[in-house]
């Protein structure tokens, strides 16, 4: 087990991908989403943050990838004081976090964010919380990061209760139980234009398609629920597919409409179909608010996918992935706490 100081830890937590997708809230204030969701978590791509909590700090000093940000630290630091009511202190706080691939991308860098802040944090501050807690804190960061708690498969519950209490993620099918892959094709670094938080919100407001959505979205779950236990690929990727183009047609039908694809995108998207539907390959595509394209895959079919999307124009970069633990504890991180000093 790993130790760490008294009022200091680092996590690291992995981005999870969902596939079958909420768009929605049904709460904004306590980020409560309007339908459950199913994700895997990746082991190829990560967030590392370090907190350390210091009784000299008159405010919370917080660097994410190397640069302070007013508003991201406004929202960091709104949430430090969860946990901070929660032990009974008003210590502020060092934070330093750091992502190995792009961030507000498209990539679940919130959700990867979130939870290892919670990881830590918790840790920090001695609170104890147990897995399903810690899933409840995460989502307040960010929706997705309720499932970023837990690796290899795991399902969102959206909850009826007023006080979110009922609104967390649970472990589904662990990561070795049925080992995917996943090609992941970046289109763009760029951060996307609209936030997802923002997105959704327009989209409850003006999509004339929102309601239809959540109402099936328990179908939906249903579906791949079974199919993860009985590792049924082909009705996972049918109900995958839907999910991720219903979600868009949510999107696309907002107004304004949310565009979050390029052309490199619907490229990736059409390939992936092919090589499903003309050379039998088991993979099927996923994509979230952003235009990078994930394409989940059997294990024998992830190198001749990455092999294919790497040559689709204005693809910058594959990734393969598997599918990976859920945020943890780590040693000490090299990404150093120092008060107004981080590195």
């Amino acid at each position: 087990m790993i130790t760490s100081p008294p009022g200091r830890a680092s996590a690291l937590a992995h981005p999870n991908i969902a596939l079958v997708k909420y768009w929605g809230k049904r709460d904004d204030a306590l980020n409560l989403p309007a339908s459950g969701s199913l994700s895997i978590t990746l082991d190829r791509l990560h967030t590392r943050t370090a907190v350390r909590f210091d009784p000299a700090l008159g405010a919370d000093d917080i660097v994410l990838n190397g640069r302070r940000d007013a508003a991201e630290s406004r929202k960091i630091s709104a949430f430090l004081d969860l946990l901070r009511a929660h032990a009974g202190v008003a210590t502020r706080a060092c934070v330093v976090s750091e992502n190995d691939f792009p961030t507000g991308a498209g990539l679940a860098s919130s959700a990867s964010g979130f939870a290892a802040l919670a990881v830590a944090a918790d840790r920090a501050l001695g609170t104890d919380l147990d897995a399903s807690s810690l899933s409840r804190l995460a989502r307040r960061g960010s929706g997705s990061a309720a499932r970023s708690i837990f690796g290899g498969f795991a399902e969102m519950a959206a909850g009826t209760r007023a006080d979110g209490e009922d609104a967390f993620a649970r472990p589904l099918l662990d990561a070795a139980a049925w080992p995917l892959r996943v090609v992941i094709a970046i289109t763009t670094r760029t951060a996307k234009s609209t936030s997802s938080r923002t997105g959704m919100d327009l989209s409850r407001r003006t999509s004339p398609f929102y309601r239809d959505w959540i109402t099936t979205g328990a179908g939906d779950l249903e579906v791949a629920r079974g199919a993860v236990r009985s590792r049924d690929f082909d009705r996972l990727a049918a109900v995958g597919e839907a999910s991720c183009l219903a979600m868009h047609a949510v999107m696309l039908s907002t107004r304004p409409g949310l565009i979050y694809w390029n052309g490199a995108t619907v490229e990736c998207m059409q390939r992936v179909r092919s090589l499903r539907e003309r050379d039998g390959l088991g993979v099927f595509f996923t994509i979230d608010a952003g235009p990078q394209v994930k394409a989940v895959c059997l294990p024998d079919a992830a190198a001749q996918v990455a092999d294919v999307l790497r040559d689709v124009a204005g693809v910058q970069d594959v990734i393969l992935s598997g599918l990976g633990e859920g945020a943890r504890i780590v040693a000490d991180s090299e990404l150093e706490v120092a008060s107004g000093n981080p590195a």
